[in-house]
Protein backbone atom coordinates (compact mmCIF):
# COMPACT_ATOMS: atom_id res chain seq x y z
CA UNK A 1 0.00 0.00 0.00
CA UNK A 2 2.59 2.46 0.89
CA UNK A 3 4.46 2.22 -2.88
CA UNK A 4 0.61 2.59 -4.25
CA UNK A 5 0.59 5.97 -2.36
CA UNK A 6 4.02 6.84 -2.86
CA UNK A 7 2.92 6.86 -6.64
CA UNK A 8 0.35 8.83 -5.71
CA UNK A 9 2.68 11.58 -4.11
CA UNK A 10 5.02 11.61 -7.51
CA UNK A 11 1.21 11.81 -9.38
CA UNK A 12 0.22 15.11 -7.19
CA UNK A 13 3.34 16.81 -7.29
CA UNK A 14 4.40 16.24 -10.92
CA UNK A 15 0.37 17.58 -11.24
CA UNK A 16 1.51 20.17 -8.82
CA UNK A 17 4.73 22.00 -11.40
CA UNK A 18 2.38 21.82 -14.27
CA UNK A 19 -0.11 23.95 -12.49
CA UNK A 20 2.34 26.38 -11.57
CA UNK A 21 3.98 26.58 -15.11
CA UNK A 22 0.39 26.83 -16.77
CA UNK A 23 -0.85 29.62 -13.88
CA UNK A 24 2.28 31.84 -14.44
CA UNK A 25 1.58 32.96 -17.83
CA UNK A 26 1.01 35.77 -18.59
CA UNK A 27 1.13 36.35 -14.52
CA UNK A 28 3.50 37.86 -12.20
CA UNK A 29 5.00 35.43 -9.22
CA UNK A 30 3.79 36.99 -6.13
CA UNK A 31 -0.44 36.84 -7.32
CA UNK A 32 0.40 33.44 -8.06
CA UNK A 33 1.79 32.39 -4.93
CA UNK A 34 -1.31 34.70 -3.25
CA UNK A 35 -4.02 33.50 -4.64
CA UNK A 36 -2.93 30.09 -4.87
CA UNK A 37 -1.91 29.24 -1.23
CA UNK A 38 -5.32 31.08 -0.31
CA UNK A 39 -7.43 28.58 -1.67
CA UNK A 40 -4.84 26.06 -0.22
CA UNK A 41 -5.35 27.81 3.46
CA UNK A 42 -9.16 27.69 3.35
CA UNK A 43 -8.92 23.75 3.36
CA UNK A 44 -6.33 23.91 6.15
CA UNK A 45 -8.20 26.07 8.19
CA UNK A 46 -11.36 24.57 7.62
CA UNK A 47 -9.32 20.82 9.03
CA UNK A 48 -7.68 22.70 12.74
CA UNK A 49 -11.40 24.34 13.14
CA UNK A 50 -13.02 20.79 12.60
CA UNK A 51 -10.45 19.24 15.03
CA UNK A 52 -10.78 21.77 17.96
CA UNK A 53 -14.97 20.64 17.62
CA UNK A 54 -14.64 17.46 16.41
CA UNK A 55 -11.11 15.84 17.51
CA UNK A 56 -12.34 12.62 17.64
CA UNK A 57 -14.08 12.36 14.27
CA UNK A 58 -11.09 14.04 12.52
CA UNK A 59 -8.91 11.08 14.17
CA UNK A 60 -11.01 8.36 13.08
CA UNK A 61 -10.47 10.02 9.57
CA UNK A 62 -6.73 10.35 9.88
CA UNK A 63 -7.05 14.08 9.63
CA UNK A 64 -6.75 15.19 13.29
CA UNK A 65 -4.58 18.26 13.62
CA UNK A 66 -2.84 18.38 17.08
CA UNK A 67 -2.72 22.13 18.83
CA UNK A 68 1.33 23.48 18.71
CA UNK A 69 3.18 25.36 21.80
CA UNK A 70 3.67 29.41 21.18
CA UNK A 71 7.21 28.21 20.54
CA UNK A 72 6.08 25.40 17.76
CA UNK A 73 4.01 28.31 16.18
CA UNK A 74 7.62 30.32 15.87
CA UNK A 75 9.43 27.47 14.76
CA UNK A 76 6.31 26.32 12.04
CA UNK A 77 6.28 30.43 11.17
CA UNK A 78 10.20 30.35 10.74
CA UNK A 79 9.69 27.01 8.38
CA UNK A 80 7.14 28.99 6.01
CA UNK A 81 8.97 31.38 5.81
CA UNK A 82 12.21 29.04 4.38
CA UNK A 83 9.82 27.82 2.18
CA UNK A 84 8.32 31.09 1.78
CA UNK A 85 12.01 32.40 -0.15
CA UNK A 86 12.28 28.94 -2.16
CA UNK A 87 8.96 28.99 -3.57
CA UNK A 88 9.89 32.69 -5.04
CA UNK A 89 13.10 31.91 -6.63
CA UNK A 90 11.74 28.28 -7.95
CA UNK A 91 8.14 29.99 -9.27
CA UNK A 92 10.44 32.86 -10.76
CA UNK A 93 12.82 30.45 -12.39
CA UNK A 94 9.98 28.09 -13.83
CA UNK A 95 8.14 30.97 -15.27
CA UNK A 96 11.15 31.98 -17.40
CA UNK A 97 12.18 28.02 -18.21
CA UNK A 98 10.72 25.34 -20.05
CA UNK A 99 9.34 22.82 -17.57
CA UNK A 100 11.32 19.92 -19.08
CA UNK A 101 14.38 21.66 -17.84
CA UNK A 102 13.56 23.72 -14.62
CA UNK A 103 12.33 20.48 -12.58
CA UNK A 104 14.84 18.02 -12.90
CA UNK A 105 17.51 20.54 -11.66
CA UNK A 106 14.93 21.30 -9.05
CA UNK A 107 15.58 17.13 -8.10
CA UNK A 108 19.07 17.82 -7.27
CA UNK A 109 18.33 17.77 -3.50
CA UNK A 110 20.32 14.16 -3.00
CA UNK A 111 23.66 15.70 -4.33
CA UNK A 112 23.42 18.94 -1.79
CA UNK A 113 22.63 16.53 1.03
CA UNK A 114 25.36 13.93 -0.01
CA UNK A 115 27.72 17.28 -0.53
CA UNK A 116 26.59 18.81 3.05
CA UNK A 117 27.05 15.41 4.62
CA UNK A 118 30.79 15.24 3.11
CA UNK A 119 31.65 18.41 4.04
CA UNK A 120 30.35 19.62 7.10
CA UNK A 121 30.05 16.30 9.07
CA UNK A 122 32.66 14.43 7.34
CA UNK A 123 30.99 11.47 6.31
CA UNK A 124 32.09 9.19 3.61
CA UNK A 125 29.65 8.25 0.57
CA UNK A 126 29.56 4.45 -0.64
CA UNK A 127 30.29 3.82 -3.73
CA UNK A 128 27.05 3.60 -4.96
CA UNK A 129 27.00 7.24 -4.36
CA UNK A 130 29.20 8.28 -5.89
CA UNK A 131 27.94 6.14 -9.18
CA UNK A 132 24.82 8.12 -8.43
CA UNK A 133 26.49 11.36 -7.95
CA UNK A 134 28.44 11.21 -10.94
CA UNK A 135 25.48 10.03 -12.82
CA UNK A 136 23.28 13.30 -12.18
CA UNK A 137 26.12 15.55 -13.16
CA UNK A 138 27.05 13.85 -16.14
CA UNK A 139 22.94 14.18 -16.69
CA UNK A 140 22.92 17.79 -15.98
CA UNK A 141 25.52 18.37 -18.28
CA UNK A 142 24.12 17.03 -21.31
CA UNK A 143 20.93 19.31 -19.98
CA UNK A 144 23.06 22.34 -20.24
CA UNK A 145 24.03 21.16 -23.69
CA UNK A 146 20.66 20.90 -24.61
CA UNK A 147 20.12 24.10 -22.95
CA UNK A 148 22.29 25.55 -25.23
CA UNK A 149 20.15 24.54 -28.13
CA UNK A 150 17.37 26.50 -26.70
CA UNK A 151 19.21 29.57 -25.71
CA UNK A 152 19.39 29.14 -22.31
CA UNK A 153 23.54 29.08 -21.19
CA UNK A 154 23.32 27.61 -17.85
CA UNK A 155 26.61 28.93 -16.58
CA UNK A 156 24.78 32.19 -17.48
CA UNK A 157 21.57 32.37 -17.26
CA UNK A 158 20.39 33.91 -13.89
CA UNK A 159 16.67 31.40 -13.74
CA UNK A 160 18.98 28.64 -13.47
CA UNK A 161 20.76 30.14 -10.68
CA UNK A 162 17.79 30.69 -8.92
CA UNK A 163 16.40 27.48 -9.54
CA UNK A 164 19.58 25.68 -7.82
CA UNK A 165 19.49 28.44 -5.18
CA UNK A 166 15.59 27.56 -4.32
CA UNK A 167 16.54 23.81 -4.76
CA UNK A 168 19.30 24.41 -1.94
CA UNK A 169 16.91 26.31 0.40
CA UNK A 170 14.30 23.34 -0.11
CA UNK A 171 16.94 21.25 0.90
CA UNK A 172 17.22 23.29 4.17
CA UNK A 173 13.30 23.05 4.40
CA UNK A 174 13.27 19.51 4.23
CA UNK A 175 15.70 19.11 6.92
CA UNK A 176 13.90 21.50 8.91
CA UNK A 177 10.77 19.72 8.78
CA UNK A 178 12.77 16.69 9.49
CA UNK A 179 13.73 18.24 12.95
CA UNK A 180 10.01 19.62 13.73
CA UNK A 181 8.80 16.21 13.29
CA UNK A 182 11.39 14.01 14.53
CA UNK A 183 12.72 15.67 17.20
CA UNK A 184 10.23 18.15 18.03
CA UNK A 185 7.48 15.94 17.77
CA UNK A 186 5.09 18.13 15.81
CA UNK A 187 2.56 16.28 13.96
CA UNK A 188 2.86 16.26 9.98
CA UNK A 189 -0.22 17.13 9.65
CA UNK A 190 0.31 20.19 11.81
CA UNK A 191 2.96 21.36 10.35
CA UNK A 192 1.44 20.86 6.86
CA UNK A 193 -1.81 23.04 7.58
CA UNK A 194 0.16 26.04 9.56
CA UNK A 195 2.37 26.19 7.15
CA UNK A 196 -0.05 27.68 4.52
CA UNK A 197 -1.80 29.93 6.94
CA UNK A 198 2.00 31.38 7.73
CA UNK A 199 2.74 31.22 4.44
CA UNK A 200 -0.88 33.56 3.08
CA UNK A 201 0.30 35.91 6.38
CA UNK A 202 3.63 36.54 4.67
CA UNK A 203 2.45 36.87 0.95
CA UNK A 204 -0.33 39.93 2.37
CA UNK A 205 1.93 42.33 2.53
CA UNK A 206 4.23 41.59 0.11
CA UNK A 207 1.78 41.03 -2.69
CA UNK A 208 0.26 44.57 -1.73
CA UNK A 209 4.00 45.97 -1.20
CA UNK A 210 4.60 44.38 -4.84
CA UNK A 211 1.18 46.49 -6.43
CA UNK A 212 2.26 49.72 -4.73
CA UNK A 213 5.74 50.44 -5.59
CA UNK A 214 5.02 49.07 -9.48
CA UNK A 215 2.27 51.48 -9.69
CA UNK A 216 1.09 51.95 -13.14
CA UNK A 217 3.31 49.10 -14.37
CA UNK A 218 1.83 46.38 -12.28
CA UNK A 219 0.54 43.68 -14.31
CA UNK A 220 -3.33 43.01 -13.50
CA UNK A 221 -3.66 39.17 -12.12
CA UNK A 222 -5.44 36.41 -15.02
CA UNK A 223 -7.21 33.68 -13.27
CA UNK A 224 -6.39 30.49 -14.22
CA UNK A 225 -8.15 27.06 -13.33
CA UNK A 226 -4.81 25.81 -12.49
CA UNK A 227 -4.37 28.31 -9.69
CA UNK A 228 -6.41 27.21 -6.68
CA UNK A 229 -4.85 23.21 -7.99
CA UNK A 230 -1.34 24.06 -7.31
CA UNK A 231 -2.05 23.90 -3.21
CA UNK A 232 -4.69 21.10 -3.86
CA UNK A 233 -1.60 18.97 -5.43
CA UNK A 234 0.82 20.06 -2.86
CA UNK A 235 -1.51 19.09 -0.09
CA UNK A 236 -2.15 16.08 -1.63
CA UNK A 237 1.52 15.27 -2.54
CA UNK A 238 2.43 15.73 1.40
CA UNK A 239 -0.39 13.90 2.95
CA UNK A 240 0.52 10.70 0.70
CA UNK A 241 3.85 10.69 1.68
CA UNK A 242 3.40 11.30 5.74
CA UNK A 243 0.88 8.62 4.96
CA UNK A 244 3.41 6.02 3.38
CA UNK A 245 5.91 6.70 5.71
CA UNK A 246 3.18 5.40 8.73
CA UNK A 247 3.26 1.62 6.69
CA UNK A 248 5.11 -0.87 8.66
CA UNK A 249 8.17 -1.58 6.47
CA UNK A 250 7.68 1.47 4.16
CA UNK A 251 11.31 2.83 3.08
CA UNK A 252 12.37 6.22 3.00
CA UNK A 253 15.01 5.56 0.03
CA UNK A 254 12.17 4.06 -2.31
CA UNK A 255 9.62 6.81 -1.29
CA UNK A 256 11.83 9.82 -1.90
CA UNK A 257 12.70 8.37 -5.20
CA UNK A 258 9.34 7.65 -6.05
CA UNK A 259 8.98 11.78 -5.23
CA UNK A 260 11.54 12.59 -7.51
CA UNK A 261 10.24 10.85 -10.56
CA UNK A 262 7.29 13.34 -10.74
CA UNK A 263 9.74 14.99 -12.78
CA UNK A 264 7.95 12.63 -15.29
CA UNK A 265 4.92 13.72 -15.10
CA UNK A 266 6.36 17.34 -15.71
CA UNK A 267 8.50 16.39 -18.75
CA UNK A 268 5.48 15.03 -20.21
CA UNK A 269 3.31 18.25 -19.23
CA UNK A 270 6.23 20.12 -20.80
CA UNK A 271 6.21 18.05 -24.52
CA UNK A 272 2.04 17.74 -24.54
CA UNK A 273 0.93 21.13 -23.43
CA UNK A 274 3.46 23.40 -23.54
CA UNK A 275 5.05 22.01 -26.82
CA UNK A 276 8.77 22.35 -25.76
CA UNK A 277 11.83 21.48 -27.54
CA UNK A 278 14.34 18.63 -27.41
CA UNK A 279 12.20 15.67 -25.91
CA UNK A 280 14.26 13.18 -26.96
CA UNK A 281 17.36 14.30 -25.45
CA UNK A 282 15.63 15.29 -22.67
CA UNK A 283 14.58 11.62 -21.94
CA UNK A 284 17.59 10.36 -21.94
CA UNK A 285 19.30 13.41 -19.42
CA UNK A 286 15.82 12.66 -17.40
CA UNK A 287 16.42 9.00 -16.79
CA UNK A 288 20.03 9.74 -15.64
CA UNK A 289 18.77 11.90 -13.26
CA UNK A 290 16.06 9.58 -11.58
CA UNK A 291 19.07 6.85 -11.90
CA UNK A 292 21.50 9.42 -9.75
CA UNK A 293 18.76 10.09 -7.33
CA UNK A 294 18.10 5.86 -6.86
CA UNK A 295 21.42 4.95 -6.74
CA UNK A 296 22.54 8.04 -3.92
CA UNK A 297 19.24 7.37 -1.72
CA UNK A 298 19.34 3.13 -1.97
CA UNK A 299 22.54 2.89 -0.68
Amino acid sequence: MWLYLGVCSALFLGLYDISKKHSLQKNSVLPVLFYSSICASIITVIAVICSRVWPEEMAGINLYIPEATAKEHLLLFIKSGIAFSAWMLSFSALKHLPISIATPIGTSGPIWTMLGAVLIFHEHPTAMQVLGLATMIGSYYLYSIIGNKEGIRFSKDKWVWFIVAATLIGTCSALFDKYLIQTRGISPLTVQAWFFIYLVIMLVPATMGSKILQGKNYKQFVWRWSVPLIGLFLIGADFAYFKALTYQGSMVAILATLRCSCVVISFIGGIVMFRELQPGYKAVALTGVIAGVFLILSS
